[in-house]
């Protein structure tokens, strides 16, 4: 059983899954997940596509919902009583559901951390309780479990290695209709409804303000699987920016891309690994960001930040992340060829610590081999 909320889980989870129906072509597969997990042969006993929450106001809002799907998913722990749950992301509804799944005497594999070494350091040994191995992604995440005494293996970003276009970016310009004589600037404003209604706007703003002094410039944005037209339409057409919209083909689309707005969380380092200069936004709702703000323990929550080790690309965080700040930043990276080059280069280095590849092998090893007693 595969149990993923968002986008990001649901891609990774398909991809894990295939890798083991390679290594155990038997394997059957359930759980929660989206469209690239029923793609990939998972029955889906919970559509997530409606599950995507960012902060505690949308937990709130959509409180009956998650509460309802979780019931869903323990009861089908009980009565279908996989031989091994795989946790993907979505932290705080799955730490919930590995505790029900353990007490049911449930292998329980967790995959993508939880950043607790970021906030919350704390809630480690609660993860400890709830699961037999811890999954990561990072390496520098290894020793902070270990040091906790809590089962962990380091199997690598499920992206490395797997993030290039399907195509040269000349050809890809061409279907999409962009000109290879004026600067495209990529609008990734997340896959979560909340995400998309918070940052889309100032995107489109900052894109406005960017438009007044180079009328030439282009924008494009990938439509994430679990957006629908009924949100994102409304909000473009609203905007005196004209915005070419792609349905998913991130890479594709970052291929052509000059610059790029972007939300924080696995995109960035999407658009690192494709070596794409951005700016980073993050914004919650006030009272999220009041609780959660006193216990944040590290400098950067860019995902590419934290793997560079420093501020690398530049992050406009709550009410920093207005239309001017973001405008300004990416009329630095149109204007500024070093400024560009800089940050090129300091993405090639994310690139390099995240390694050549291979993450989505050795997750799917590891859980062949919970699945064989290993």
């Amino acid at each position: 059983m595969f149990s993923a909320g968002e986008a990001s889980g649901d891609k990774h989870a398909a991809a894990v899954f295939r890798a083991m129906r390679e290594r155990l072509p038997g394997l059957c597969g359930i759980g929660m997940g989206g469209q690239a997990m029923r793609e990939a042969g998972i029955e889906l006993r919970v559509d997530a596509s409606e599950m995507g929450v960012i902060g505690l106001g949308d937990v709130l809002r959509q409180y009956g919902t998650l509460k309802r799907t979780l019931g869903t998913m323990q009861q089908a722990v009980c009565t279908e009583r996989p031989d091994l749950l795989v946790c993907v992301d979505y932290k705080e509804f799955n730490l919930k559901l590995a505790r029900h799944a353990k007490a049911c005497g449930i292998r329980v594999l967790f995959y993508v951390s939880p950043q607790v070494w970021a906030w919350r350091p704390g809630r480690v040994k609660t993860y400890g309780e709830a699961i037999d191995m811890m999954a990561v992604i990072f390496p520098f995440e290894t020793a902070f479990y270990e040091a906790h005494a809590i089962p962990v293996r380091y199997v690598g970003h499920p992206l490395a290695g797997r993030v290039q276009a399907s195509a040269p970016r000349d050809a890809l310009m061409r279907e999409f209709g962009l000109s290879t004589e004026r600067p495209v600037i990529g609008l990734l404003p997340g896959s979560r409804k909340a995400e998309v209604q918070r940052l889309l706007p100032v995107m489109l703003e900052s894109a406005a303000l960017l438009v007044r002094e180079r009328p030439g410039l282009q924008f494009i944005l990938p439509q994430a699987a679990t957006i629908g037209d009924d949100l994102l339409h409304p909000l473009l057409e609203a905007s005196p920016v004209a915005v070419r919209v792609v349905s998913e083909r991130s890479h594709d689309v970052l291929a052509c891309c000059d610059a790029a707005m972007v939300a924080s969380g696995t995109a960035t380092l999407e658009v690192a690994l494709m070596g794409v200069p951005m700016a980073i936004l993050y914004k919650v709702s006030p009272l999220t960001y009041a609780l959660l703000r006193p216990l944040i323990r590290i400098p950067n929550i860019g995902l590419a930040n934290i793997v560079a080790g420093r501020r690398i690309v530049e992050e406009f965080v709550q009410g920093a992340a207005t239309p001017k700040a973001v405008s300004r930043e990416i009329g630095r990276i149109l204007d500024e060829p070093a400024h560009a080059t800089r940050i090129r280069r300091d993405l090639a280095e994310v690139r390099e610590k995240l390694g050549p590849g291979g993450g989505v092998e050795r997750m799917a090893e590891l859980a062949c081999g919970m699945l064989d007693g290993a």
